[in-house]
This record gives C-alpha cells, sequence and structure tokens, in this order.
C-alpha cells in the first residue's frame, strides 16, 4: 500500500513543481512514470524477486522502464512503439531526477533517512 501511495505522491509532486500536461504530452507522462517506478520501491530487489524477475547488471533501469511503459499504455490510448519512443527520449534525464528524495529509496530506513535529509536542506543551505 505504501508503495502505491508513494507513486501517486510522485505523480502529484510532478504535477504541482512541472506543471505537466498529463493529456496532450505523452513525454511528460513518461517521465512522471519513470520516476514513479523508479523513487516508490515498484522496483526493489524484493519486489523483482516476488514477481520472478531479477538480473544482476542494470536490472533497475529496465525494470523502470519496462514499468513506465505498462502505465503509459494502461492510461494512454497510444501504440506500444509510441510509449516506448516516449520513455527511451526522457529516460535519462527522468531516470535521474530524484526529487523529492535525493536519492532512490530502497528501504523503509533508506526512505526515512531521505526524509530527513529534506527536513535539514535548509539548514545546510543556509551555511553555505
Amino acid at each position: 500500500m505504501n508503495r502505491v501511495v508513494t507513486h501517486e505522491l510522485i505523480h502529484a509532486f510532478d504535477h504541482c513543481r512541472a506543471h505537466v500536461d498529463w493529456f496532450k504530452n505523452v513525454k511528460h507522462l513518461a517521465c512522471s512514470e519513470i520516476r514513479a517506478a523508479n523513487l516508490s520501491g515498484d522496483c526493489t530487489l524484493m519486489n523483482e524477486i516476488s514477481r520472478f524477475k531479477f538480473g544482476l547488471k542494470g536490472h533497475h533501469q529496465t525494470c523502470v522502464r519496462d514499468r513506465a511503459i505498462r502505465s503509459i499504455l494502461a492510461v494512454r490510448k497510444v501504440s506500444k512503439e509510441t510509449a516506448e519512443k516516449a520513455v527511451d527520449e526522457v529516460f535519462d534525464a527522468c531516470f535521474n531526477d530524484l526529487e523529492p528524495f535525493g536519492r532512490i529509496p530502497h528501504s523503509k530506513t533508506d526512505a526515512k533517512r531521505a526524509y530527513k535529509d529534506f527536513q535539514n536542506r535548509d539548514r545546510y543551505n543556509a551555511n553555505l
């Protein structure tokens, strides 16, 4: 349940921060889906093992890409090729955008640590 809520909250964050055009621009949707899959825990090792899908090298990126494509196909009437093209065009920039966490939270402990970092961000910046 936490994963689903986190996934949807990342979409809400993107909507407020980036003024995403959900209905006309498939690249905006692709970017938000990449970020949500990357940051929500959808592609953690334990989740992938439970789905019987896991690998050693670059698997997190593959999982994020596949889940973003499936999400686009679920909510928009576009071809698989269009969804893949949109994801591929924005993947690097969106995969590396870790806001608001600053890191990929791989566990609850890591998520709590990211939240503490977020709370303390102004203290660090004020001392520069």
